[in-house]
């Protein structure tokens, strides 16, 4: 009686009419597949009960599918290592490529077959399976792995590969042996940048596998990338010649040269008819894992246009005993559909074209042949046995050998060590779903072709693709061979590996073409996004002056360093050219020539002076003075050559501070010889005796020595002050460095022109008072001259200094001292040396006093 009370009887109310196989075990694992490519769906009228819906189109490979997951049941029961005295039992369907289909597929497996089920106290009890294999659909995964996450069913996809469905929030119970679209987005943008192409073109298809597909791209393929999508165009779902024509012209109009088509067979199919027609050829497709391997896109019709093909497919694998175990399927001659156990009949019906008994109305009259069961499968052609290229199918056994190995280490839990509530086990009797879940994520084997299978946080598998390539032999058949490979390590990252020899080029230069929307801009140049466009377009815009890039594609231009200059390439730095007023150029060799002249005539005339000291002429108005000034003359040629050579700290300081005292010491001397004519000329005036004795030769010493000492102190204060110093101007030639003196203080350089300036003035003005005296030969006439000289030179340097640019300003201002220089002794010392050297009858004191007529 309490039984009673507990007990509650369920009963199913209607059964869903699936093609399916089924065999019994103590834990059941389900299974769905594609065995037909289409359905075909009742009239629904909503009047009366709509019937299942058919499948026509048998698929051999998803009935291989499918059997390899019961050669991996078959297997895994007769391994003594692996889940001892447990016998697995699997229930596999058909999902028909459609959601519906395989919706009810999944229901069926949650929910069983039985049309009555008794439930137990607290609902408990195994469930009728405990994960499934499946869907091979990113689409149909995503819509049953919403349903089953609610009981926290394990849903193993062999072929899903969706991002989207890495989310563990919504998708919790989600697991899969292919990698994501993520990794699969990721390997084929290594390869675009192995090969340099930046600019390719994306076309998907009008599902959930190419949306999310573009949604990667996108985001992916920018400046980490390295690349650009010149358009994204979306197949359409059903045949529409016009929608494909207009996608074919976007891409026979494009440059891009690369074509990454993310999407199925079936899809592909509509787009090459397209292709074909429009003759569209000369283009690098890049293919998906949805049809890397298909072969009814490798026909002698398609491989001029898709001939050097690269694809990314899913890792082949080697299953040993697969083909002996397929080899052994027999129809099972009483099966009856309704209770799903019809695949392998479906399978014998398509492969030996026969039918079972009872045949359909009118098909032994039309000469239709009936299966015996005993028909042998070597004897006929088919792909079913080849298992030289198993991917999906290695996929398949990744999948069910993981469940397995979950479900082995929870039954080897031990008591009161269990990760569940209390530290409990799960028990073979009461097994849960969410149960094997906890163990499916930490499952960790290694099968026999040397794969590691293990689930990461998201239940992704570890990411392994191999790269194939399509070749267009020259018979004219088609082989697809494996290049490469792209996987990601725990410690490496992403590693792609590609083997170019083996690579076949669908072109005639039988190298990887060139895809890029601008060339690479060269060093020199920097890139200049056009507007409007994507990134991957662009000008290239030369390096302005004085900056450089010396790789290719610089999105900057780097500026030099101060004391540097940009090639004339733009592509590297050189040192600065130099420029200062140089011993070694025609300039500065003709101002120290000139210079070591007028020294040279200063000593000359001085040595004539010394020669005839005693004469009158000499002897005229101070010879002392006359000498003093010949010596500060000489200096004044001299100093000029301090202007003239590489600026350091020593020349700088004194050139100007010899300048300054050598010419104030020239016009010192000037000053004096006028004021001595202007009082020998009082003296010899009545009562103008007294002024003689102000301008002894003691005086007129002292007041050289005084005006001297004036500019003299003038310089000290300068140097100490504000001392100049050597200067790199980058100022005047932004290509050139000017070394040149800076003057430190400008106050102190126009003081010390100034101090000049004054004393000259002064001495022109008094000469000028002069110049009417009644000597014959009146000196105050030559210095008056000799003054409006210097003066007339110094006046004209000022705005022609400030004018000139770098070494001009010193050529400017060796030029002054020289020209003004000069002045001073032609015209100060030119008359006494031509009548001392050629007019000597002229140089008595009587002719110079006036009293003689010599002529």
């Amino acid at each position: 009686m309490a039984k009673d009370v507990y007990e509650k009887t369920v009963k199913l109310q209607k059964q869903f009419d699936l093609n399916g196989m089924n065999k019994p075990g103590d834990v059941i694992l389900g299974g769905i597949f594609q065995l037909h490519f289409f359905p075909a769906y009742p009239d629904l009228s909503f009047t009366s009960e709509p019937q299942q819906p058919t499948c026509y189109s048998f698929s051999v490979v998803g009935f291989r599918l499918a059997q390899t997951m019961t050669f991996a049941i078959d297997e895994i029961n007769r391994n003594s290592n692996l889940l001892p005295n447990v016998t697995l039992g699997y229930s596999l369907y058909d999902n028909c490529v459609q959601l519906g289909i395989s919706f009810r597929a999944a229901l069926t497996l949650v929910s069983g077959q039985e049309e009555q089920v008794t439930l137990e106290e607290n609902c408990v009890g195994t469930p009728p399976v405990l994960g499934i294999v499946g869907d091979s659909s990113s689409t149909r995964s995503i819509a049953i792995s919403t349903v089953l996450s609610s009981y926290r069913v394990p849903l193993v996809s062999y072929f899903a590969t969706c991002s989207c469905l890495s989310d563990r929030q919504k998708f919790p119970s989600f697991f899969r042996t292919i990698p994501s679209d993520a990794f699969q987005v990721n390997a084929m943008i290594q390869i675009l940048k192995h090969f340099g192409w930046t600019w390719a073109g994306l076309i998907i298809s009008d599902n959930d596998y190419g949306v999310h597909a573009a949604r990667s791209f996108h985001s992916d393929l920018g400046p980490a990338g390295g690349g650009c999508l010149a358009y994204t165009e979306i197949l359409p779902r059903i045949y529409n010649p016009v929608e494909l024509k207009r996608i074919v012209d976007v891409m026979r109009t494009s440059t891009a040269r690369v074509v990454i088509v993310f999407s199925h067979e079936s899809y592909m199919i509509n787009l090459m008819k397209e292709v074909v027609r429009q003759n569209v050829t000369g283009l690098q497709w890049m293919a998906s894992e949805g049809w890397t391997s298909a072969d009814v896109l490798q026909t002698p019709h398609l491989m001029p246009y898709l001939g050097g093909t690269l694809g990314i497919a899913i890792r082949r694998g080697e299953i040993p005993g697969l083909r002996d175990f397929m080899l052994q399927i027999r129809p099972d001659l009483h099966h009856n559909k309704t209770h799903g156990n019809s695949m392998v009949n479906l399978f014998w019906e398509h492969t030996f074209q026969c039918r079972f008994a009872p045949p359909p109305a009118g098909w032994v009259e039309s000469g239709g042949e009936l299966c015996t069961g005993q028909e042998i499968i070597e004897n006929v052609e088919t792909n079913f046995l080849d298992v030289s290229n198993l991917r999906p199918e290695y996929n398949v056994y990744k999948a069910v050998y993981a469940l397995a190995y979950a479900l082995d280490d929870m039954l080897q839990c031990e008591p009161r060590r269990g990760p569940f509530s209390n530290n409990t086990c799960a028990h073979l009797q009461r097994l849960e779903p969410w149960q094997l879940m906890h163990y499916l994520e930490k499952v960790n084997f290694t099968t026999t072709f040397g794969d590691r299978v293990s689930f990461d946080e998201n239940g992704d598998a570890l990411p392994v693709y191999d790269i194939m390539n399509w070749v267009w032999l020259p018979d004219g058949t088609t082989k697809v061979q494996r290049v490469g490979e792209v996987k990601r390590s725990a410690f490496k990252g992403e590693e792609l590996t590609l083997d170019e020899d083996k690579i076949f080029w669908n072109f005639e230069s039988k190298q990887p073409p060139r895809s890029v929307c601008s060339e690479s801009c060269p060093p020199g140049t920097r890139m200049a996004r056009k507007k409007g466009e994507p990134e991957c377009c662009f000008d290239c815009v030369p390096c302005s002056e004085g900056k450089i890039s010396n790789s290719t594609d610089s999105m900057e231009c780097t500026s030099c360093p101060e004391d540097f200059w940009s090639s004339p390439q733009h592509d590297h730095c050189v040192p600065k050219k130099t420029e200062f007023l140089s011993y070694h150029e025609p300039l500065g060799i003709c101002l120290t020539t000139i210079s070591l002249l007028g020294t040279y005539i200063c000593v000359v005339v001085l040595g004539i002076f010394i020669h005839h000291h005693s004469t009158p002429i000499v002897r005229a108005n101070n010879s002392e003075l006359s000498f003093l000034l010949l010596v500060s003359l000489k200096f004044c040629f001299l100093c000029s050559l301090l202007f003239i050579g590489r600026p350091r700290l020593w020349t700088c300081q004194l050139r100007h501070a010899a300048f300054g005292v050598s010419f104030v010491l020239c016009v010192s001397c000037i000053l004096v010889k006028t004021m001595v004519v202007l009082a020998v000329f009082r003296a010899s005036k009545p009562g103008g005796e007294s002024s003689l004795k102000w301008f002894g030769a003691v005086q007129q010493r002292g007041t050289v020595l005084v005006l001297t000492s004036v500019q003299a102190a003038i310089c000290t204060v300068w140097l100490v002050s504000a001392s100049p110093v050597p200067h790199k101007n980058t100022q005047y030639h932004s290509g050139k460095i000017v070394y040149e003196c800076a003057v430190g203080s400008t106050v102190g350089f126009a003081v010390l022109l100034g101090y000049i300036g004054l004393l000259a003035v002064l001495s022109c003005l008094l000469a000028f008072l002069a110049r009417n005296l009644p000597d014959s030969f009146n000196e105050a006439k030559l210095i008056t001259f000799s003054m409006l000289i210097f003066c007339a030179v110094w006046v004209a340097f000022v705005p022609a200094y400030i004018s000139s640019p770098g070494k001009y300003a010193d050529a400017v201002e060796v030029f002054a001292i020289l020209a003004s220089s000069f002045g001073l002794l032609v015209a100060l010392f030119g008359p006494k040396c031509y009548i001392i050297m050629f007019r000597p009858e002229r140089n008595t004191k009587k002719a110079i006093m006036g009293r003689g007529t010599d002529t």
